[in-house]
């Protein structure tokens, strides 16, 4: 049986809401392909880290049977999102002032162009908005405060009623339509995470590496799967298990990476990130685990000019190294719905986990549940890539 290990990325979603969107997408793989594909009952593990589920695919009378494993960090990110104002206001400029002093920032334009333009937007409109929340309290106390009343007690209602003002409009819209919370919230989690004051998510890494680990001579085959900002942690886990067990991945049972928007360069930039850049060396270098990262250029909450390892200033990793996937948005939806979809961050985000509508193109059930071994296609994608 093949064994899926998938990491999702900074969501506050539970699992279940993974499992129903695969199940769906599932079925939408099916019929555009004339294939069965069965998804069994989410179950969730006694340890409460992940949530488990079988999957049976048949093509032509070939049955592939996997176990998908979602781990969970969802209340670890429920834990950071939403985050105060207060929390955001103390935290966010000391953050930027730190990056910018460090380099960080220069870095990040070069490798993440688009990407760095979108996380550099969302934090200027959170700017806007305590802004606008300012001026909006200074007008309202013009108006009502009653005349004759001292200038500093009129001025010392206005911050207040401004941060009242900036949480109702955070509370209410939650950020959207651009999610602005959500993003710079995560920001706040990728660069603590990368300085070590984020402890919880390494501590929950430590008994998924186990399970990952226990997995070697069981399975057919391991395939571990990080999505978004998950890209980084699942070379993190893959890291633990290799200090412990240098020899995984070579005892007979294929392990693979697959990065899918992935957001590497984002934290392994940071001077801090030394953790995360060494696992980022020694998995860029261990040609035993095979790597194949799917990347899309019209996906602007991702990194894909180039591999991680060279954007991440590490020395250029083994010819052949990578396998990669560049995916076109016309495969997977037509492009009426391109056209309506494409300012829809989050959703285009999400576009490379569900189905496509040309049957050549990659979809992602038909990739992790299909008939052919997942280390075998990886194999072949990078095949071309080797030969040039």
């Amino acid at each position: 049986m093949r064994q899926v290990f998938y990491l999702p990325g900074f969501d506050p979603r539970p699992p279940e809401t993974y499992w129903g969107l695969f199940r769906r997408e599932s079925r939408i793989t099916a019929e555009r392909r004339g294939i069965g594909i069965t998804v069994g009952e989410p179950v969730r593990s006694g340890d409460e880290i992940s949530l488990d589920w079988d999957v049976t695919s048949d093509v032509d009378g070939a049955v592939t049977r996997l176990r998908y494993s979602l781990l969970r960090w969802d209340d670890i990110v429920r834990a950071r999102f939403p985050r105060s104002n207060m929390r955001r206001l103390a935290e966010v400029p000391a953050l930027w002032w730190r990056l910018w002093r460090s380099g960080y920032l220069r870095a990040f334009r070069r490798e993440a162009r688009r990407f760095h333009r979108v996380i550099l937007g969302i934090h200027l409109i959170y700017l806007v908005l305590v802004v606008l929340s300012l001026a909006l309290a200074a007008g309202l106390v013009a108006i009502v405060w009653p005349a004759g009343w001292p200038g500093l007690a009129t001025a010392a209602v206005v911050p207040p009623l401004a941060y009242a003002i900036l949480s109702l409009v955070m509370r209410v819209t939650r950020g959207r339509p651009l999610y602005v919370a959500h993003l710079v919230d995560d920001t706040a989690f990728t660069h603590d995470h990368a300085s070590g004051r984020e402890l919880a998510m390494r501590e929950r890494l430590a008994p998924w590496a186990e399970r990952i680990r226990a997995a070697e001579g069981v399975a057919s085959e391991i395939v571990v799967i990080g999505h978004s900002s998950s890209s980084f942690l699942a070379l993190e886990v893959l890291d633990r298990i290799l200090a412990q067990d240098p020899d995984f991945g070579s005892r007979g049972t294929p392990v693979t990476l697959v990065t899918i928007g992935s957001v590497i360069p984002w934290i392994t930039l940071d001077p801090r990130a030394e953790r995360t850049r060494n696992a980022l060396a020694r998995i860029g270098g261990e040609t035993r685990i095979g790597w194949l990262d799917v990347r899309a250029s019209w996906d602007w909450l991702s990194i894909h000019l180039r591999d991680p390892v060279s954007a991440s200033g590490l020395p250029a990793p083994p010819p052949g190294r990578f396998a990669v996937l560049r995916v076109s948005i016309e495969d997977l939806i037509e492009p009426a719905i391109v056209a309506r979809r494409r300012w829809n961050l989050f959703r285009m985000h999400f576009q490379l986990l569900m189905s496509s509508r040309k049957p050549g193109a990659f979809d992602y059930a038909a990739f992790v549940a299909g008939p052919e071994p997942v280390h075998a296609a990886v194999a072949r994608i990078a095949a071309p890539a080797t030969k040039t």
